[in-house]
């Protein structure tokens, strides 16, 4: 795999989970990370603030810019975009990971649920790519993730929570029209997503599902770092899985992600 040294990533919703995965495997490269969450404080229902993931970044080898960002408010998402470029030079790598979630019928969805999932997870996306879009322009080898899924139209995938795969797949749409776009400016646009289930916070909202059940958010990290060391030229437009993405980099062997070896796993949503 290739080495992050020196490059500077741009993480939403990376004071815990998936995100802080790929920020502390960058950071053993000794990447620049920006962690822009809104987690300032402690949640006693959620682990992790940006300040004890920035610390984490910090002591597994790499530079830390936390900032406190609603990926809701625009101006917060310009500023925080022009801070982080100031202040490590610009940047290179945006990940698109905060995303909110509920798994529920329509009618068991309040409007205000669907509003947050369709501002965080698609609008969010749109508005944090286009306020890093002139940033990523400067960039050697520059890449924008959505931790998204492949679009998929089978109704199955709609019927339990129409509203929240809607608005997952816009962010997976926004892969689709938006690598299309920035591929004349050598911008790779792609999408990550699990083969399983994975050990986060969000598996309390899935019934049934137990953690030793689930892969840890490794997995999804050593993917992302194996797609952030491809030419942004040549690798664009994909809707990568974690297993694939790491096969190709040699990586066969997938019991050491698993938060109980030897556990049957559970396959995540939106894969057949």
């Amino acid at each position: 795999m290739g080495n992050l040294a020196g490059k500077t990533l741009f993480i939403t919703g990376a004071s815990r989970g998936i995100g802080l995965a790929i920020a502390l495997r960058a950071a053993r490269d000794g990447a620049n990370v920006v962690i822009a969450a809104k987690s300032g404080v402690a949640n006693p229902k959620l682990p992790g603030t940006i300040h004890t993931a920035a610390a984490a970044v910090e002591a597994a080898g790499g530079k830390a810019l936390a900032l406190q960002v609603d990926i809701r408010e625009e101006e917060q998402v310009v500023a925080a975009a022009a801070q982080a470029a100031e202040h490590f030079g610009g940047i290179d790598i945006l990940v698109n990971n905060a995303s909110a979630i509920w798994l529920a019928g329509t009618a068991d969805t309040p409007m205000k649920r669907f509003d947050l999932m369709h501002q965080v997870n698609t609008r969010g996306t749109f508005l944090v790519t286009r306020s890093c879009l002139p940033y990523l322009k400067q960039a050697a080898n520059p890449h924008v993730l959505m931790l998204s899924p492949p679009p998929n139209l089978d109704p199955k995938w709609f019927a339990p929570h129409t509203a929240y795969t809607i608005a997952k797949y816009g962010m997976s749409l926004c892969v689709l029209g938006m690598s299309a776009e920035f591929a004349p400016l050598g911008i790779a646009v792609n999408a990550l997503w699990p083969r399983t289930v994975i050990a986060t916070a969000a598996i309390a909202m899935i019934d049934g599902v137990k953690a030793e059940q689930c892969r840890k958010p490794e997995i999804v990290a050593d993917a992302a770092h194996a797609i952030f060391s491809l030419p942004a030229r040549s690798y664009t437009g994909h809707f990568a899985i974690d297993e694939e993405i790491l096969r190709m980099s040699g990586i066969n062997d997938f019991d050491a992600y698993a938060v109980s070896p030897g556990t049957p796993l559970l396959p995540d949503l939106f894969l057949a």
